[in-house]
């Protein structure tokens, strides 16, 4: 079973045939699906499954806070199942491919107390950018 719909279960989460494949599609590492994209792999498994079904399905997942929504391109929104550890994204600028990157150190301490503003900083989210190996050559 994924680390996702054990999460969900545990929650108790009320576990259809629909929510199961749009779980079971969104598990796994570096997952950054476009709701669309979910949509497709879903229909795969489980035919009959609507496109609203999957959007809900997304909505309830984030409202949770099992999966995290991103735009790291100001484009589609993107659904990462890996809401429970910390990290940030690498981003290919050419073909979007993102990847889940955990950089040593702690980010908060790179911004200077002069530059926080009387802020107190709670979270911090970074997007580290630049071509993929497929895409450089």
């Amino acid at each position: 079973m994924s680390d996702l719909l054990e999460r969900l279960r545990a929650r108790g989460w009320r576990m259809t045939s629909q929510r199961r494949v749009v779980a079971e599609v969104l598990d796994g590492e570096h997952v950054h699906l476009t709701a669309d994209e979910v949509h497709a792999r879903a229909v795969e498994r489980l035919p009959e499954i609507a496109r609203a079904t999957v959007y809900n399905t997304l909505g309830e997942l984030v409202t949770l806070g099992e999966v995290v929504e991103l735009s790291t391109d100001g484009r589609a929104k993107r659904y990462d199942p890996n809401a429970r550890h910390p990290h940030q994204h690498l981003v290919c600028t050419e073909c979007g491919i993102i990847r889940d990157v955990r950089p040593t150190g702690d980010p908060l301490s790179v911004l200077p107390d002069s530059e926080r503003y009387g802020f107190t900083v709670s979270k911090v989210d970074v997007t580290y950018r630049g071509r993929c190996p497929s895409c450089a050559t």
